[in-house]
């Protein structure tokens, strides 16, 4: 038995009693469940009581209901539901024509049964694929991390995650501004997961890899036949966002003429799908975010009238650079990440986090995240431990230029920055000191002996 015909039930309806018996033979000996019917009637009740049909095999040409139209009922009830249409050689155009109508595929009369195992088990694969990929999309969607999910203990984040607790209670639109790396996305999903409408759809979409052609059709969706290969209706992004939050990341790359029709609809409130004759309404909550400076998007990125209509609050996160505390914390949380998933312990040797203190991150977080777990892949030390020499070779020379020779004495040294952390950290915990390790990454043991190497006030 094959994967595609676990627990899957195949529809026949044919007005030919042998036929439907001889198929019915053949797809059991194959491993699937079926349920054949004579009629159009017959094949709706059937489907009523049976919610387990994930194939229906229709003939084309029926008394009383043809299988273009049974398909499209049946569609009515389930519109997931893959249909494949049989005819005799002479109706092959109607055929065709039912493929351009969603049909997904056809078999000629007589039935060959090579190709009717060949079709079956292909269409139910890629149905198979379909749930599963929508499956995970879903869970994706549902995944937001939280605000308390969010690594950081310098003042200056501290603000932007407050003001982000407190914008995300309303349906205000958002513009987070901030360089590569810094973590817009993440915000962005914390506000969503905090905001009430949780329960539904984060969408993200990459504003710059929307194709201008095709702009209309992928953010409002479109009806059958409004264009070449429109075979059925299509689900726009801003229905699969309905009653979310819509995040244009971005959004500075945008095309003035998409930012134009972008704008009408967030006025509206409503879409109108390419082809279709009537304006479907629409509630999102749009979150948008771009690596341009807010002057830039000002003065020439953006539409005036569409930069005002995007940031009525506008939340921007600083770089890496300008909050060296967080360096600490972040590596820690990614160090424990990383001692988890290739069960190994990690250590950093003093002058490696004197290093990355002084290094400015160019890329930011990702940047020290990919260049942490790059050392942790391509060792096999047990326990590792990542040292000055290791890290230099993967530094990018951007980030290189304000540092000190080596050997010149440095400015920035890793005890304030460590005590700060510590310090606020217990802030953050209330004094919880277990709450504070956690926070930080690090064992209750390295927190206890770190506030008596610092004799920090608690």
């Amino acid at each position: 038995m094959s994967e595609a015909a676990t627990k899957c039930t195949v529809l026949v309806v044919d007005d030919d009693p042998s036929l439907t018996r001889t198929l019915k033979e053949f797809l059991v000996e194959e491993g699937y469940e079926v349920e054949t019917a004579h009629d159009g009637e017959q094949a709706l009740a059937i489907q009523q009581r049976n919610p387990g049909i994930c194939l229906a095999l229709l003939d084309l040409m029926m008394p009383a209901t043809d299988g273009i139209t049974l398909m499209e009922q049946l569609r009515r009830q389930n519109p997931d539901l893959p249909v494949m249409i049989m005819t005799g050689f002479g109706t092959i155009e109607t055929a065709v024509e039912a493929i351009k109508r969603g049909a997904e595929d056809y078999l000629t009369k007589p039935l060959e049964p090579d190709a009717v195992k060949k079709k079956v088990g292909r269409i139910l694969e890629v149905f198979r694929l379909r749930s599963r990929v929508s499956q995970l999309e879903s869970n994706l969607h549902r995944y937001c991390p939280s605000f308390d999910s969010l690594v950081y203990v310098s003042p200056v984040m501290q603000r932007v995650v407050e003001k982000a607790r407190t914008v995300a209670e309303s349906d205000s639109p958002v513009l987070v501004l901030g360089e590569t790396g810094t973590g817009k996305e993440l915000l962005a999903r914390a506000i969503h997961a905090a905001s009430g409408r949780a329960a539904n759809q984060f969408v993200p979409v990459n504003c710059a890899a929307l194709p201008r052609e095709l702009v209309e059709s992928e953010l409002f969706g479109y009806r059958r036949g409004a264009f070449t290969g429109a075979f059925a209706d299509g689900v726009g992004i801003f229905a699969s966002a309905a009653r979310g939050t819509l995040f244009l990341d971005e959004v500075g790359e945008m095309p003035k003429e998409v930012q134009a029709k972008l704008l009408r609809v967030l006025q509206d409130k409503e879409v109108r799908p390419v082809g279709g004759t009537r304006a479907i309404p629409v509630d999102v909550r749009i979150v948008a975010a771009t690596n341009h400076t807010n002057a830039e998007l000002r003065s020439d990125q953006l539409r005036q009238d569409f930069y005002f209509r995007i940031a009525t609050v506008v939340i921007e996160i600083p770089p890496l650079r300008a909050r060296p505390e967080d360096i600490l914390v972040l590596t820690q949380h990614t160090l424990q990440k990383l001692e988890q998933r290739y069960e190994r312990a990690i250590a950093l040797q003093r002058g490696a986090m004197e290093l990355l203190l002084r290094y400015s991150f160019p890329g930011n977080v990702r940047e020290l995240e990919n260049l942490l777990e790059s050392l942790a892949a391509l060792s096999h030390d047990n326990p590792q431990t990542i040292t000055e020499k290791d890290l230099w070779p993967l530094l990018d020379p951007a980030g290189l230029a304000d540092l000190p020779a080596k050997g010149v004495e440095q400015t920035l040294a890793i005890e304030p920055l460590e005590r700060m952390a510590i310090e606020r950290a217990l802030r953050i915990a209330e004094g919880n000191r277990s709450k504070a390790a956690a926070l930080l990454g690090i064992s209750r043991d390295t927190l206890y002996r770190k506030l008596k190497e610092y004799r920090t006030e608690t």
